[in-house]
């Protein structure tokens, strides 16, 4: 059923508009501040007011859009867009929060172009989510990179310019195979609005321009998706402040290309589509590589912010993996896995802001003995590092079990393989970073000799000012509260989701959602 409403307008517009407002309250922090918690609420009301009808099957419309003859921008809401559209919203919140205490905890610069930028980056990811075709998609995706960019050159230091540079190249040369790939969709199928389980159109196209479509539209997706070779840009944007690694690095932006690659996947080629083109295989195969060899990346990585970002690459190849084999289960732990693994990087990433705004410490190798004068945010730490891992009673684990049990219910054995392989790098790379920051000794060294072994120098694209030639002794150090709440408490809200993510999953819209969406695009 179809039913046309104005939420999903209200859900994109209302953090737009405060872009406005935040801009000018700049002299005015507290009001500018107020400005964007009022728009990340309103938001987020709109887009979970949406949710108990797409989960009985309505599919929101909006007014459209006349763009070009015969093609509309159009707002949709189905189940996979509300997934999306209520991962990003319901984090922009706690991130609002996290946000506050950082930028104020480190006296950082431009804090009124850093809140504007993030709102107009919230409005281009809901419409990233809530787009019914794909030109409409391709529109969003560009503003999401344009609204982005100030986030990424936020610092002005020259290594944040060359940053900023490297992902704009990155993510515009993607945006122009994505248009083609476009031309091309809307040339054989005469259409390029999403249907569950794909276009009819493309099944009759010629296998030739269909597969040029296919590769066109996943490699421009894929940018953002940091697919291998694609994937640069990613940990030189971790430059940026923490709540934007976070949030957009971890949930909206590199998400986007996920969820970009599901729509092809799903909706425009389907199941079908996919495996008349013989077109899943080589996806699976990219997918696979990008998932060993970042994990293999991460181990040498001496800044923990790139060690994350690595993470990153690894992880959401899990999700494009899903999708590529396409079976059922291994769709429905794809889905499952976008919003499992935003959760659990969310924690991590601004556990490393909380390092770096109590210590200016940002090296691996320097974490030794922080436990001590962070047990709290050490144990946040090092529960969600469980949960990426893969261990039981955490969100991670849910999604990778339906994803083994999709690979083995397929005949892939290779690629579960694989994707336990993945599973234990990543122990490799949490386990001494939490060994060391509990049981380690504090000191100029820093970390344990299993910790410097597995972290070879990986390079400095980490953020300025970092404390390598200071000597640490963190039990030395008097304090009375270990952070700035504001700081601490969207941790601790975004790993109690991840928890119950893991322990009742059906308990959480995003479970119900992912299953819906599974369901009508694969039956």
């Amino acid at each position: 059923m179809t039913t046309e409403s104005l939420l999903p307008v209200l859900a994109v517009a209302v953090s737009a508009v405060a872009v406005v407002l935040v801009l000018l309250s700049g002299d005015r922090p507290s009001l500018r501040e107020a400005w964007t918690f009022a728009a990340a609420l309103t938001k987020f009301g709109a887009v979970l007011a949406l949710v108990p009808g797409v989960l009985r099957g309505v599919t929101y419309t909006s007014p459209g859009l006349a763009f070009v003859p015969g093609v509309r921008l159009v707002l949709r809401v189905d189940a996979l867009g509300a997934l999306f559209a209520l991962l990003a919203s319901g984090l922009w919140l706690v991130t609002s929060l996290y946000s506050v205490g950082y930028v104020r905890s480190l006296d950082e610069a431009h804090q009124t172009g850093y809140f504007a930028a993030f709102a107009a980056s919230l409005s281009a990811t809901v419409g990233v989510a809530f787009a019914g075709n794909l030109l409409t998609l391709f529109v969003f995706y560009e503003l999401l990179t344009v609204a982005t960019y100030p986030l990424v050159v936020h610092k002005r230091t020259a290594e944040a310019w060359r940053a900023g540079r490297t992902y704009v190249v990155y993510t515009l040369a993607g945006g122009v195979a994505i248009l083609a790939g476009t031309v091309l969709v809307s040339a054989v199928a005469g259409t390029t609005t999403f249907a569950p389980g794909g276009l009819a159109g493309v099944l009759t196209a010629d296998p030739l321009v269909a597969r040029a479509a296919f590769a066109l539209l996943v490699a421009g997706f894929g940018v953002k998706a940091a697919l291998f070779p694609l994937h640069g840009w990613l940990p030189q944007a971790m430059v940026a402040p923490t709540p934007v690694s976070g949030l957009l690095h971890a949930v909206a932006v590199v998400k986007s290309g996920a969820f970009g690659i599901a729509r092809v996947v799903l909706y425009v080629f389907g199941p079908d589509g996919v495996r008349a083109f013989n077109v899943g295989v080589p996806l699976a195969a990219v997918a696979a590589a990008t998932m060993v060899l970042a994990a293999v990346l991460a181990l040498r990585q001496d800044r923990l912010k790139r060690g994350l970002a690595y993470s990153t690459v690894s992880q959401l190849s899990y999700i494009v993996l899903g999708l590529a084999v396409l079976t059922p289960t291994a769709v429905q732990g794809a889905l499952l896995h976008l919003s499992a693994h935003a959760l659990l990087k969310l924690v991590l990433f601004f556990c490393a802001g909380v390092v770096y705004c109590e210590t200016h410490v940002e090296r691996i190798d320097e974490l030794a003995g922080i436990g001590r004068r962070l047990p709290a945010t050490m144990t946040l730490f090092a529960v969600a590092s469980a949960g990426l891992v893969g261990f039981p009673l955490v969100a991670g684990f849910v999604s990778k079990w339906y994803l083994l049990t999709g690979l083995f219910a397929g005949g892939d054995l290779v690629l579960a393989g694989l994707l336990l392989l993945a599973g234990l790098l990543k122990l490799l790379f949490f386990w001494p970073i939490v060994s060391a920051a509990f049981f380690g000794e504090s000191g100029g060294d820093g970390a344990t000799a299993a910790t410097a072994t597995l972290h070879a120098d990986g390079g400095h694209e980490g953020d300025a000012g970092s404390a390598h030639a200071h000597r640490h002794d963190w039990e030395s150090r008097t304090w009375r509260t270990e952070t700035d709440w504001r700081l601490l408490l969207p941790v601790a809200v975004a790993l109690v989701l991840a928890v119950v993510y893991g322990i009742a999953p059906t308990e959480l819209p995003f479970y119900e959602l992912a299953t819906r969406a599974a369901e009508v695009t694969t039956g």
